[in-house]
């Protein structure tokens, strides 16, 4: 039963429109200036619905830190840099980096403005609180970024990125269309077939979904295009596919537990599989380098996060030294369902000057 204050408004908007798309939905979903998910609450953490990389250790943003210290370098170590970060939660990340980059090139800590793409306003605060002293200057899209080199930061950002789902049926592919039936909201499809979309090779089956996103590849490309006017890098870490495939992975979650993506609209996390396969492309169009394309398992482990922890230890009381172990474990831990595996890593970058 979906009676959440969202859901009230979603079914009042389909009786008056027809059915939405699964795009829409998301959109309403996460958000809506009212109800949606990311405008009301910090989701983070144990009271939370999700945890992500940067708290669950210092070293997750540390190492990313590093990465933008190598790339400013090879920028040619430009005075001013635009150091930006898409979705930064409540700023940890950005903190650990800052203290990193402020350790190893103070000089690069020296050039940096920091700027962060958020719409949230609850964690806006939370980003000013772990930010203070550094003055970071808040934008609610790419447009009003500065025109100067950039450094850019997105982890676990475009998975929440609103998404089309298609379904194959009888030959065609149909949009999948959130709807009514009995009164609650439920899944359909849109009577007729869909444009022929970019779709992996092979025979596709009946009730075969393939996801299309639109908003992401959007990002991608005015990201690749600041990139490519202004100089700069990206690195983008999310859970997802290198290659493009089928499948529905739409999902929500509340309390660090799955539920059904319909069920509570504005209370649930709702995300996707970011297919890097479709980023890379995008890229790669703007004649953009790949850098990298690799898992998080790799790219921490080539990037030197053991040594880190064992240095830590170092300093740590047994009890400390024992979390630094666990941590280090779940963010490189390269079984198949596992976070190091699961989550890839794109960087992508401009020509060199």
């Amino acid at each position: 039963m979906s009676g959440t204050p969202l859901a009230l408004e979603i079914k009042d908007l389909i009786r008056q429109e027809g059915p939405i798309s699964v795009a829409r939905y998301m959109a309403l979903a996460l958000g809506h200036p009212g109800h949606g998910y990311y405008m009301t609450r910090d989701p983070l953490g144990a009271a939370g619905d999700f945890t992500t990389s940067p708290e669950i250790s210092q070293m997750f943003g540390e190492i990313i830190g590093l990465w933008a210290t190598h790339r400013w370098m090879i920028l040619g170590s430009p005075a001013r840099v635009s150091l930006v970060e898409l979705g930064p939660g409540r700023g940890t990340l950005m903190a650990d980096a800052l203290r990193a980059i402020g350790k190893v090139m103070p000089d690069f800590a020296r050039a940096i403005e920091v700027h962060l793409v958020e719409t949230s306003p609850v964690l806006r605060q939370a980003q000013a609180k772990a930010l203070r002293g550094t003055k970071p200057v808040w934008h609610d899209d790419l447009s009003t970024l500065p025109d100067q080199p950039l450094i850019v930061i997105a982890n676990e950002f475009f998975d929440a990125l609103p998404i089309h789902q298609l379904v194959y049926q009888g030959g065609r592919w149909h949009e999948r269309l959130v709807g009514l039936r009995d009164g609650e909201l439920a899944f359909g499809l849109a009577p007729e077939p869909a444009p022929e979309p970019q779709a992996p090779r092979g025979e596709a089956l009946d009730g075969t979904i393939l996801e299309y996103h639109e908003a992401g590849s959007l990002v991608m490309a005015e990201l690749s295009d600041r990139l490519a006017r202004f100089g700069g890098a990206a690195l983008i870490i999310d859970y997802g596919h290198i290659e493009l495939g089928v499948g529905d992975t739409l999902q929500a979650m509340v309390g660090h537990a799955y539920v059904d993506p319909l069920a509570r609209p504005g209370e649930a996390d709702l995300t996707s599989h970011v297919c890097f396969e479709t980023l890379a492309r995008i890229a790669m169009d703007k004649k953009l380098g790949i850098d990298i394309l690799t898992t998080q398992a790799q790219f921490l482990g080539e990037l030197g996060i053991r040594p880190m922890a064992a240095n830590l230890k170092r300093h740590a009381t047994p009890e400390q030294a024992e979390d630094i172990d666990k941590a280090l474990a779940r963010l490189t831990d390269d079984a198949p369902r596992a976070m190091g595996s699961l989550f890839k890593v794109l960087a992508i970058s401009a020509p060199g000057p």
